[in-house]
């Protein structure tokens, strides 16, 4: 089957992309940031909306993840700010700007934090809004986004500004105009690679924070799989530093 390999060829080009960029320096400021962030007792403050919450649940909670991480979520709307449930699937949501507000303040967010913000189009007023919140309050921000899609499309945003222009380091996703990686007939294209490379991305700038902590002799944050005997204790041990802030319930209460 062709398309087996014509896509297995599209998504292995992207990474070696991602891989050669990497390999340049291309993440090293952004894993300053984070290094910088967590030797301050902050935390990585992980967003994406859609398919792009797959990259904050690369980032923030996983086994072989950096404990110090949380991630923001549109559905914390409903479950800690009082918005109706319908909402969630309401496509206007995450390209509502004034919901950036509403989600920063439901946090325990603190001055090290340092953002890292995933956007294929990179031009939801959501992700828009979170980004210049995060701005505005002095924290870092590290976006992963499509720079090919976002610099065909108009922002969202009243503000007129799209990810990229809002945030300190951009990584560029590597993913085409629309997501997908293979055309077929009719002018559709199939084959999404925006999580793949996301994905990939996220578990770069992960591994390159470990590896700054083991370069200082350091033991790095991250945790354990709870599906092995060490597990629980280990990740136990280590979060009850950060508390009710990496847990997917903290909320302003926890302030």
């Amino acid at each position: 089957m062709t398309f087996v390999s014509d896509f297995s060829d599209s998504v292995s080009l992207r990474l070696r992309a991602i891989d050669q960029f990497a390999e340049a320096g291309g993440l090293d400021r952004a894993i300053d940031l984070m290094v910088a962030g967590i030797d301050g007792d902050g935390l990585l403050q992980a967003f994406g909306t859609g398919h792009s919450e797959a990259f904050a649940m690369e980032i923030a909670g996983r086994a072989g993840g950096l404990i110090p991480s949380h991630a923001i979520r549109l559905r914390d709307l409903v479950l800690l700010g009082g918005r109706e449930l319908s909402s969630l699937d309401a496509a206007e949501t995450e390209r509502d700007p004034s919901i950036a507000d509403q989600l920063y303040e439901l946090y325990d967010i603190r001055p090290a934090d340092v953002f890292l913000i995933a956007s294929n189009s990179g031009v939801n007023g959501s992700v828009v809004g979170v980004a210049l919140r995060a701005r505005a309050e002095g924290h870092p921000v590290i976006a992963v986004t499509s720079l090919e899609h976002s610099g065909r499309v108009a922002s969202k945003h009243p503000s007129g500004l799209k990810l990229s222009d809002i945030a300190d380091v951009v990584i560029d996703n590597r993913a085409p105009y629309g997501d997908g990686a293979l055309a077929l007939a009719g002018g559709l294209r199939a084959g999404a690679v925006s999580s793949i490379t996301a994905a990939y991305i996220a578990q770069l700038l992960t591994i390159g924070t470990a590896q700054r902590f083991v370069d200082r002799s350091e033991t790095p944050p991250l945790y354990l799989s709870a599906n092995t005997p060490e597990g629980d204790g280990h990740n136990s041990a280590l979060e009850a530093r950060y508390g009710a802030r990496i847990k997917a319930y903290a909320s302003a209460s926890a302030k």
